[in-house]
Parts: C-alpha cells; structure tokens; sequence
C-alpha cells in the first residue's frame, strides 16, 4: 500500500507530497535541524564527502528542497549544481536562501519532477538526493531517471532515513517518531499530517539491503550501504 500524507484525500501521491512541502516550506528548516538534534548536518558531510575523489563539475540535486544538501556539496567547488524539487514552496524559500548566501550564481533551483527529470541523458557528474527518493511516487521509476541523467561512470550518493535493527536504538526511534516527532511537528507546523507521514513513509520504505538490491535490478554498479547513527539514516552510493 502507498503511503500518503493525506489519507482522504484522493490525489495522488505526488500531488499530495507537494502540496506537504508548500505547507511546511517555512518551517522546514528549522524542524529539520531540530528534530534530528542536528545530526543531519553531518550526515550531508558524510554523503558529499564520498564524492570528494572524483571531483564532480555538474551536479544534480533531486528533491532539493531549501537546498541544504546543494549548498554543502559547494564544497566540492564544482562549476554548478542544479537543485530540482516537485514544491514551489521549498524552492521559493531555497532561492531566498540563495540569494542571501550570495550562492545563486553556483546553485539552480528548478521546478521539476524527480520522476522525470527536464534534462537530457548523461549530463551529470554526479547526482545527489537527501531524504527525497521515500517521497518518489514509483521508487525505481525515480531512480531509473537519476541514472538516465548521470554520464557513465557518474555516481549517485542517496541519503535517507532507515530503521535501526537493534535493541535499545530501535525501541527508543519506534517511540520518538511515533509519539514525540509528530506532536512537535504539529506545534510549530500548521501541517500535522506531514509528521505523522514521515514516520509512515520510513517504516514502509525498502531501506538497506532491499534498497541496493532495487538499484542492482535497475543496473547500477558499486552499489554500497553504510547506515549511520545506529542505522536513523543510512548513505547509498553507486555508480552507472
């Protein structure tokens, strides 16, 4: 069964997603930060850092967002980096963020769909998603897009939410996201069903080795799973 933000309502899921993030887009970094206690932050310096060999000059980010994943891949001093997103919400507040960072000229947010990506094959060095392919309304359908744009030989680097196996971690993250994660979602967001969504989405999603096996299927090569944190997120990598 798909998992949706809205249960009554009867729009699909990537409409539903979208119209998620335009509601939580002013709110959306400070949540984020918040309830990861931070963590987050350095989960992006793990997942760039995978890519600091091979030097990427163009690089795509899928689901952007406000774009905090694109602005730590600046680090790679690539030439550009595109940042496409379903929410015009997010971008909005990501192209301020930009703006004010004075980052506009290196970081593109564009409006697209992560399910079919408005560039040609073989166009990028490397493509970079962070907590957005569990929103893709047809997993493999997204990333079989992500490896139509990479150039042979590119890698994608995915970071997104898992569930930790063992005991206590896996008590302890049962219970905050269950209990604790949409209650202070729903205090500073006027959008409750986004945070009862997130729990969902994660228990439903083919994390870990089910997710590799999903990327081998759609041919990627080198396909590796590193969980962190106890397994609260994990970073994939693999390369066309």
């Amino acid at each position: 069964m798909t998992v949706v933000p809205y249960k009554n309502d009867e729009a699909s899921k990537k409409v539903q997603v979208a119209r998620m993030f335009d509601a939580i887009s002013g709110k959306y970094d400070f949540l984020n930060h918040f309830l990861s206690l931070g963590i987050d932050i350095g989960w992006r310096k793990k997942a760039i850092a995978l890519l600091a060999e091979s030097k990427p000059k163009l690089i795509l980010d899928v689901a952007t967002g406000t774009g905090d994943f694109a602005i730590q891949a600046l680090t790679l001093k690539p030439e550009k980096i595109i940042g496409v997103d379903i929410s015009e919400g997010m971008l909005e507040v990501g192209r301020k963020k930009m703006t004010d960072r004075g980052y506009s000229q290196q970081i593109d947010m564009v409006t697209g769909d992560s399910e079919n990506l408005p560039f040609e094959e073989n166009k990028f060095d490397a493509v970079i998603v962070a907590f957005g392919v569990r929103n893709f309304e047809n997993l493999e359908k997204g990333l079989a897009e992500i490896k139509r744009v990479l150039k042979p030989g590119g890698k994608a680097v995915i970071l997104e939410f898992s569930k930790p196996r063992r005991f206590p971690m896996k008590q302890l993250y049962s219970f905050y996201f269950k209990y604790i994660l949409p209650k202070i979602g729903r205090l500073f967001s006027r959008d409750a069903s986004a945070y009862t969504y997130l729990p969902e989405s994660v228990q439903a999603f083919p994390d870990g080795e089910d997710f590799l096996s999903i990327l081998n299927q759609l041919g990627y090569n080198n396909s590796t799973c590193r969980p962190l944190t106890f397994g609260i997120s994990s970073l994939y990598s693999a390369t066309k």
